[in-house]
């Protein structure tokens, strides 16, 4: 299989560079799809029973009524799921009991299901890369939300699939994040563009697109500072740096991916709307969704931003990376 073919189918302190071997784990050959929706089905284990559980035995043994819809909209407030993106769900259920005369409340949670899936596939993209060497791909986030973590694993599936991978150490203002970005280059086996800490994010940035076309990379992934969503002068810094990519690479990037972290629920909301003005996002990465219950918050991504998830972190080991897909991402939930 290509590397092209691929998309077919916790960020430490700064003082915790090195990586634990454990924590990480070397794949010698692919896991099977069973394997990975196993890890999927594992991974959301506190957002099933903290979520679908409590749907389960709300609707047990009830009628539907209004009472009913009350309390399930507080169990999809309370998962994250955001109160718009609740209105609507909800909105969609009692249509869907007045056009069937239903009044099993189990059937609930079916429609709940089938409902999850749909909105969740109106946004379900994949990964796409360009033939045109090299093809770009810039991270973005705030720190802590995993995206040096997304970086390496995506680089080793990369580097695995046959693609010559560059990374691009664009987080000048932590020396951490230079040094824990190298630990990874050096881990998976590739190439890394980076200066000294507090050097211009921007001119790393254009050193890492001249250096992955005069290298004849496939792709290189540009790390970028973990700006805080707030402060509107490093939020238009990061507007620059993408300006300067693209200016080199003589065409837009193929993808500008925010990593956001699952546990910090509706701030992810947040930080995705914000992230979006400063620069053209393409896509999201949700991480850490093992470590919480509140995984709705990827119903009001989808739902409020219209932006794809494209992949999701549902573990510490590189295969805990994963494409994401609606269909197996609600049959893993409601499992």
């Amino acid at each position: 299989m290509g590397w092209k073919n691929i998309f077919s189918h916790r960020e430490k302190t700064e003082t915790d560079v090195e990586l634990q071997t454990e924590e990480i784990e070397e794949i010698a050959e692919p896991i099977s799809k069973s394997g990975l929706f196993a890890r999927l089905k594992q991974g959301l284990t506190k957002t099933r029973e903290g979520f679908v559980g409590k749907v389960e035995q709300l609707v047990r043994g009830r009628k539907i009524d209004d009472e009913l819809f009350e309390e399930l909209e507080e169990i999809l407030i309370q998962a994250d799921v955001g109160v718009p993106t609740t209105m609507m769900l909800t909105e969609r259920l009692r249509l869907r009991v007045s056009e069937s005369k239903s009044t099993e409340g189990n059937q609930i949670q079916v429609w709940l299901k089938e409902e999850i899936v749909q909105l969740l596939q109106a946004n379900n993209e994949t990964l796409v890369l360009s033939d045109q060497k090299p093809a770009g791909i810039m991270v973005v986030g705030v720190n802590g939300a995993g995206k040096t973590t997304t970086i390496g694993k995506l680089a080793h599936r990369l580097s695995n699939e046959g693609a010559k991978v560059l990374l691009g150490a664009g987080d000048t203002f932590r020396a951490a994040a230079i040094e824990q970005l190298r630990v990874w280059a050096d881990r998976v086996g590739v190439d890394i563009i980076a200066h000294n800490s507090g050097s211009d994010p921007a001119a790393v940035a254009f050193d890492t697109v001249a250096a992955a076309r005069a290298r004849d990379c496939n792709v290189f992934i540009l790390d970028t500072a973990g700006r805080l969503q707030t402060k509107t002068n490093l939020m238009a810094e990061l507007g620059k740096v993408h300006r300067v990519v693209i200016r080199e690479l003589g065409r837009e990037l193929d993808e500008v991916l925010l990593v956001v972290d699952a546990t910090t629920g509706q701030n992810a909301l947040s930080q995705a709307k914000l992230f979006s003005e400063s620069v053209p996002l393409t896509g999201i990465v949700l991480t850490k969704l093992d470590g919480t219950a509140k995984g709705g918050i990827i119903l009001a991504l989808a739902h409020e931003l219209k932006l794809p998830v494209k992949l999701i972190g549902v573990g510490e080991t590189y295969t805990d990376l994963q494409d994401f897909d609606a269909k197996e991402f609600a049959q893993a939930l409601f499992a």
